[in-house]
């Protein structure tokens, strides 16, 4: 016993060791980049998950236990007075005799409140949580019971109640079930479900380009369910090799499509609740080669579908019959270059016109766009593009949604008439520039919304509408605002840098605490530049953030500038003007911006300037090192696709077309074929481990550089995803590693 004792302290105290944060280093740029990433002390806190409840009338939110680490209360707030009350105290998601609180990763009301269904045990599928175990509690009787309990743990994926609560559906093993709330009794809708073939969920394309992860939609009236259903069939697999945790190599095999090659086979099924043969919609075309990219019903006889063409240049709705399949078409959609699919469209009051997005005057605007086919009405007129419809507002016929006229790096609330009359309106107050979001409540009156700047961490509070009255503050992040207030001085400044052309670029720029005007400081340029997003946004960006000061304060000058082709606020020909030249165009205006930089600002040091970025922004590293070697002579590539060709269909299609109709675009926009230009220091870092922007074209760069002759100096995070952050210690390893290679490569501080 004394010797099972002695071995029980040294475990004890291994364990608590083990829970004791990491030495700081003694390096003090080390030691502030390991508070960021390793000991994560600047975490912005959310709120939420929340829900609202009665129309808006309350909401419920998660809440601490005093006292324990895991365990949460549902609470309910009422909206207009603050009444709390613990609605569902953490002791009643208990599972079973002697066990834990349930940890509750997402929860569901029934529309009545009297149901919830709670989201546990929560696993990633590729980068998200989204496989679990689901239970459902009778709020009134206390009843407690797993759903799906004959399936393996954690195998559902997406449960939803049905509209009168007395079923739930779900995914498991890519097959569609049902189960009875009540009895228990499940019902398989599928049966077809395997390694290929995919029901009421995604592929990996898919999941990634379309951000479609719940494939499945309940009928208004609870009978049917309308379902994607891919067949993988014949697309190519992509192998994951881990090399480390075992004795022997593993090998995960991703059906994978790249660009030019086989699609999934996709189709929309509606099948009885009860079970039964589904009814396919009748979809037009070769099901590989176009893409059911979203669905939603539009009433009790009929579902809609957004169908895009391979090229995704054109977009059909078309409204599918729930008893025979048969489709008519309502609305089409065409570019000359590409259509962004819009996933937040919904039926307005009344149900003859559909909350519509397009940019076919020039500018992104909503539109209603009517059932039986005519021309779309305007809603949102003004030379301005709308970022994101936020709500409707059925009682008071307003439309409210996302813009920031004039200036594309801020974001606030408008609304606007959904008869079309009238000019839009600022709802956000003019005093507060920067960027705010919202969360409204059904019934218009009230908002969760959330404001930040990129020198200030998020403020979320609660506001009533239209006047925009704080009702009450939700989190302030009082504490990390204070933590960081040294690091953010002097204010990151927001400028427009002009190039040849007429070309206005928006930029923003970080500075050193010490800056001294009179003397030269060495530039880091980080960088995106693709259209899959815009980076200069008045917005708090976090951890990258807290590095871009930390490098600041060791004496460098931090910028970035978004280039024409990324998804800034600036109207159709901006973002589409790259369209079948990926990367060319992007380089271009980098550069051009950085010489006026470097003519404009003599504290700018033109012999010390460098460039870094992640995944697309790792591409564009390395097109600036390669392209503009005289520009640039430091470089730092995370990630990046150095062949276009590797990438997957859906992006790299939408942008450049297919590979064998525009072959000079791939080659052009592909930094490996311009690696003869490498005169500068270049540090490559992939992840071996990443699904998303393979291993395998940082290889192919490799192998290109090492034939040129060209030196280089490269970092493999073995079996890390695209996100290169599993693993104790991984993230501040990365960012301590960048640092390092800027101090050695770019010295630092004026001169």
């Amino acid at each position: 016993m004394k010797r099972l004792s002695a071995i029980a302290i040294l475990l004890l105290a291994a364990a608590v060791r083990a829970q004791e944060p990491r030495p700081l280093p003694t390096d003090p740029l080390q030691a502030r980049l390991a508070r960021i990433f390793d000991r994560k002390e600047f975490e912005a806190k959310t709120f939420g998950p929340f829900r609202w409840m009665e129309n808006g009338k309350a909401y419920t939110t998660l809440e601490d236990v005093p006292g324990s680490k895991d365990a949460k209360d549902l609470v309910r707030y009422d909206s207009a007075t603050g009444t709390r009350r613990v609605l569902v105290p953490a002791t009643r998601l208990v599972p079973g005799a002697g066990a834990a609180p349930l940890v509750v990763e997402d929860y569901a009301w029934s529309d009545d409140g009297k149901k919830l269904l709670v989201f546990a045990n929560a696993k990633k599928v590729w980068r998200r949580k989204t496989r679990g175990d689901y239970w459902l509690l009778d709020v009134a009787s206390g009843a407690l019971h797993r759903i799906g309990a004959s399936r393996p743990d954690a195998s559902l994926m997406f449960a939803k109640l049905s509209p009168d609560a007395t079923r739930v559906a779900y995914v498991s093993g890519n097959d569609l079930w049902v189960e009875n709330a009540a009895s228990g009794a499940v019902t398989r809708l599928t049966s077809d479900g395997s390694a290929t073939i995919i029901n009421g969920t995604a592929d990996w394309v898919y999941e990634e380009e379309l951000d479609l992860r719940d494939g499945f939609r309940w009928s208004p009236d609870g009978k049917d369910i309308a379902f994607w259903r891919f067949d993988s069939a014949g697309v190519g697999e992509f192998s994951l090799i881990d090399d480390t945790d075992t004795l022997y190599p593993v090998v995960t095999k991703i059906p994978y499509p790249k660009a030019g090659t086989t699609n999934s086979e996709v189709k929309i099924g509606i099948v009885s609740a009860s079970g039964g043969s589904p009814r396919w919609a009748a979809l037009p075309g070769d099901p590989r080669n176009t893409y059911a990219a979203a669905m939603e019903w539009v009433d009790d006889s009929q579902v809609a579908v957004q169908q895009l063409n391979r090229l995704q240049n054109t977009d059909d709705v078309w409204l599918a019959d729930r008893a025979t399949g048969a489709v008519r078409r309502m609305l089409q959609e065409r570019d000359d270059a590409w259509v962004d699919v819009f996933d937040g469209w919904r039926w307005l009051p009344g149900g003859r016109d559909l909350l519509w997005v397009s940019e076919r005057d020039g500018w992104r605007h909503a539109y209603a766009a009517p059932r039986d086919g005519g021309a779309p009405r305007l809603l949102t007129a003004g030379d301005f593009d709308l970022a994101e419809v936020v709500g409707v507002d059925e009682k008071a016929g307003l439309l409210y949604f996302i813009a920031s006229p004039g200036d594309a790096t801020r974001r606030y609330l408008y609304r606007a008439r959904l008869d079309g009359k009238g000019a839009p309106e600022r709802v956000t107050p003019a005093a507060a520039a920067g960027t705010h979001s919202y969360r409204i409540s059904p019934d218009g009156r009230f908002a969760v919304h959330t404001f930040s700047t990129y020198d200030r961490p998020p403020v979320i509070d609660l506001v009533r509408l239209p006047s925009h009255e704080r009702v009450r503050v939700l989190e302030d992040n009082a504490a990390l605002a204070a933590a960081v207030a040294a690091w953010t001085r002097p204010p990151t400044e927001f400028f427009q840098v002009e190039i040849p052309g007429g070309v206005s670029m928006d930029g923003l720029m970080i500075r050193p605490e010490r800056f001294d005007a009179s003397k030269k400081y060495p530039l880091v340029m980080y960088v995106y530049g693709e259209p899959a997003g815009a980076q200069v946004v008045d917005k708090w960006d976090g951890n990258r953030y807290l590095f871009h000061r930390a490098l600041a304060d060791a004496g460098y000058v931090v910028g970035c500038v978004d280039n024409r082709g990324t998804p800034s606020l600036k109207g159709r020909t901006w973002r589409k003007i790259i369209y079948g030249e990926v990367g060319v165009l992007a380089t271009a205006d980098q550069t051009a911006a950085v010489r006026a930089l470097l003519a404009s600002r003599a504290y700018l040091d033109p012999e010390r300037v460098a460039s870094w970025g992640w995944s697309g922004g790792g591409s564009m590293t390395l097109n600036l090192l390669f392209r503009s070697p005289d520009v640039y002579k430091v470089g730092m590539s995370v990630a990046p696709v150095p062949d276009q060709t590797l990438y997957d269909t859906i992006y790299q299609e939408r942008y450049m077309g297919l590979p064998k109709e525009n072959a000079e675009g791939y080659r052009k926009g592909s930094p490996i074929n311009f690696a003869e230009g490498l005169k500068g220091k270049l540090l490559l870092v992939h992840g071996s481990g990443d699904d998303n922007v393979h291993y395998q074209g940082s290889e192919r760069l490799i192998n290109r550089l090492v034939v040129l002759e060209k030196p280089f100096d490269f970092m493999v995070y073995p079996n890390r995803t695209h996100a290169i952050n599993e693993g104790e210690g991984t993230s501040f390893h990365l960012h301590a590693r960048l640092a390092r290679y800027l101090l050695e490569n770019l010295p630092a501080g004026p001169k």
